[in-house]
């Protein structure tokens, strides 16, 4: 019967800090799905920075994959508040000028 009890109480718990987790999130003036849409553009941002420092030259079909890559990730940071990727703003930062690089690059080519 206590180990029933215990099994209550941290579910209780777990379902408690969800809903306090998604209060502050509300409160931050976002939607949950813009948090988690963040989360994982964040990962991503991570990736094409490394990716952006590693490679000098791109093939036209490596450009697509960064160019679609990189506007979902402005894409999801524009909808969170900066002061949630204040941190990251280099990474950011780099990844827009490489992105206008490419996008320059392939208007002067068409």
């Amino acid at each position: 019967m206590g180990f029933l009890a215990i099994i209550f109480v941290l579910v209780m718990v777990i379902i408690m800090l969800m809903i306090l987790a998604v209060a502050q999130i509300k409160m931050a003036g976002m939607n949950v799905t813009d948090f988690w849409t963040f989360i994982k553009a964040n990962d991503t941002l991570d990736k094409l920075y490394t990716f952006c420092i590693k490679y000098d030259n791109l093939t036209p079909q490596q450009q697509v994959i960064f160019l679609k890559e990189a506007e979902k990730v402005f894409g999801a940071f524009d909808k969170v508040p900066d002061a949630l990727w204040e941190e990251d703003y280099q990474k950011y930062s780099e990844i827009l000028n490489r992105y206008k690089d490419i996008k320059l690059l392939r208007w002067e080519t068409k």
